[in-house]
């Protein structure tokens, strides 16, 4: 169950000797795939573990990292106020491949998604400088984070406009070239090659949701490119339908300073911020979320990228009492699909149908309400009261 462990520890072990070229840093799992930010924390944890030997100190730093993650997502459900305390229950206690994923394989995507939701945390607390730090940190961790990005785009053209866009994607933009220094130094085509390869093929025997396809097809660029093509279309749709809900303007209105707008946003206010907080929430986790239904390959780490938003996600839609329980065993197919080892055509596609159900309440849920419809006024005109007369 070490394996991915003892493969960080020797892949920041040669950072730890000196080794400023990323291509050859390198473990028994292969070369180090992963950005810089993901070797200084692992580095931290080599030398906190007396390189990488006492695992069992690991997994009780990762069990206190379980229990921040989870506060700081209650955190965010808390301020939303949409999903029923007892689903929670499920949340912490019903998942047997997230309490794998984070206290026995101690793998870096638990680390990315803690520092994810601690920046999702600060931007309900309309501090959207600090939270763009951390979010650049997440990335930094490990790249499915940029899943998230595009929602984040569209929060800070809201929020900002683009003149006042352009310093938070900066934020961003700088802690990556200041990780990254040591290494762009001495080798930055193969830093960047290596930490942001977006091209990398994943292995068909690792797949969990397309397990059903033929491996020759699994591996295909076109199939590649489909996938990609509707990432994009499913952004384009999401934002141009369900993120932007007011029809009285285009969604190129977000280009604008919020004070020049059609409809300025009104002043900011504790209360504005908390009637904010489901609107951003419903944004990013659904950015996330078509990304994870688009995804070239899924392995079963990859499981904690979305988990803890699947509640928000089933709940954020008005829903009925008889409804609640569907909603319930949607999540527990969806924990019975991931963790079926090895992958079957069954859980796979079982895996898909899943996540399009969930997108099919997310459109139809979310759907603007119609504007009331006023009858047209009568041409005869109305009758005058007596004491008018």
């Amino acid at each position: 169950t070490e394996i991915d462990w003892k493969a960080y520890m020797e892949e920041v072990e040669g950072f730890a000797n000196g080794t400023l070229d990323y291509t050859q840093l390198k473990g028994d799992t292969g070369p180090l795939v992963y950005p810089a930010g993901f070797v200084y924390i692992f580095l931290g944890l080599y030398y906190a573990t007396g390189r990488g030997a006492n695992i069992r100190l690991a997994q009780y730093l990762f069990a206190g990292l379980y229990l921040l993650n989870l506060l700081l997502v209650f955190r965010i459900y808390c301020r939303t106020n949409k999903v029923p305390p007892y689903v929670f229950f499920f949340m912490c206690c019903a998942s047997y491949r997230i309490h794998s994923i984070f206290v026995l394989r101690l793998f870096n995507d638990p680390v990315a998604m803690a520092i994810l939701f601690l920046a999702i945390n600060l931007f309900l607390e309309d501090r959207w400088s600090w939270g763009c730090l951390l979010f650049s940190l997440a990335v930094s961790v490990k790249m499915n984070i940029l899943l998230f990005a595009p929602g984040l785009l569209f929060l800070l053209l809201q929020r900002f406009g683009l003149l006042r866009c352009i310093p938070k994607l900066c934020i961003c933009a700088l802690l990556q070239v200041v990780l990254g220094l040591p290494f762009l130094l001495v080798n930055p085509l193969g830093y960047l090659t290596r930490s942001f390869d977006l091209g990398r093929q994943f292995q068909f025997k690792w797949t969990v949701n397309w397990r059903f396809l033929p491996e020759e097809v699994f591996q295909s660029r076109a199939f590649h490119t489909v996938l990609l093509l509707a990432h994009l279309a499913g952004l384009g749709l999401f934002a141009l339908h369900r993120w932007h809900r007011s029809k009285e303007s285009s969604i190129l209105a977000l280009l604008k300073d919020p004070a020049e707008r059609k409809h300025p946003s009104p002043p900011l206010t504790a209360n504005n911020i908390l009637w904010e907080a489901p609107q951003i929430t419903f944004v990013l986790f659904s950015s996330n979320f078509l990304g994870v239904c688009c995804s070239r390959s899924l392995h079963y780490q990859f499981y904690v990228w979305y988990f803890h938003t699947l509640p928000y996600l089933l709940w954020c839609t008005p829903t009925a009492k008889l409804a609640h329980m569907p909603k319930v065993l949607l999540l527990g197919v969806i924990e019975l699909c991931w963790n079926t080892y090895p992958s079957t055509v069954c859980s796979s596609l079982s895996l898909h149908m899943c996540h399009g159900l969930i997108l099919l309440q997310l459109w139809y849920g979310t759907a603007p309400l119609p504007a009331p419809h006023t009858p047209p006024p009568s041409r005869k005109p109305p009758a005058l009261s007596k004491k008018a007369q």
